[in-house]
């Protein structure tokens, strides 16, 4: 066996055991469906998170892994319209966990929050969550976006707002066609499951839920600037920076 076949069967490797730890403690707001006939292309449907612009969305989006995974960082692309700064206007998400681990002082990126070996699906979804509300506008992938969402909390200008609406309202009747009953309280988004004693994965005990622990590290998110900042990601550290 090659090199390269090796890498490529450790890859598949980390990715089954990713998608079973996802299916027996999944993630909440998300559904996933992989075609195990092809392990490096999985199907996402994103709930958009309750009391946010995105309350009651459903948006579809690919992840595609590279055969060196998790050494390299996959690529997400929503393939449903998403209007937002750090969204490419085809589609690819732009978020620093899925820039590779090179050293790149012009991008403005600390090296920790970048993707490492130890991020995986889970991290990257929790992520996107915390970039659908709190955008990165200092390094914008969708500049008319960027500029739009800052008119909207700084100026109160409703353009903004009433483009994710219409984004929502269309994927509404995509999820209606699909069969699919999208989530629009906290009870009903919130995914409940009891991990082991020893592990705290997010704050998603069975009492609680990761969108409960977002909400309130997003009030001091603002404060940390530094590499020991929130795991969930944050407007300035997580989120996507001009070049993907």
């Amino acid at each position: 066996m090659d090199s390269r076949a090796s890498t490529s069967s450790g890859a598949m490797r980390a990715l089954s055991m990713e998608l079973k730890n996802l299916q027996s403690q999944p993630v909440e707001g998300f559904t996933i469906d992989v075609n195990e006939d092809n392990m490096f292309l999985w199907s996402v449907g994103i709930y958009g998170p309750p009391k946010t612009l995105y309350q009651g969305g459903y948006f579809k989006a690919t992840i595609r892994f590279p055969s060196n995974y998790p050494y390299q960082p996959p690529s997400m692309k929503f393939t449903t319209k998403v209007w937002h700064p750090n969204v490419y206007e085809n589609g690819d998400l732009c978020i620093s966990i899925l820039h590779a681990p090179v050293d790149d002082p012009q991008s403005g990126e600390l090296a920790c929050e970048r993707w490492n070996p130890t991020q995986s699906v889970r991290t990257i979804l929790l992520s996107v969550i915390s970039l659908l509300n709190e955008p990165n506008t200092s390094s914008p992938a969708n500049v008319d976006a960027s500029v739009m969402y800052r008119k909207w909390k700084e100026e109160s200008n409703p353009e903004y707002e009433k483009i994710v609406k219409k984004q929502v309202e269309d994927s509404k009747k995509v999820a209606q066609s699909e069969g699919i009953q999208v989530p629009e309280t906290i009870d009903e988004y919130c995914v409940k499951w009891a991990p082991p004693r020893d592990e705290t994965d997010y704050g998603m005990l069975d009492e609680d839920c990761f969108y409960d622990d977002y909400q309130e590290d997003d009030q001091s998110d603002e404060e940390e600037d530094d590499c020991g900042a929130s795991d969930y990601g944050d407007d300035d550290e997580d989120s996507g920076q001009g070049e993907n």
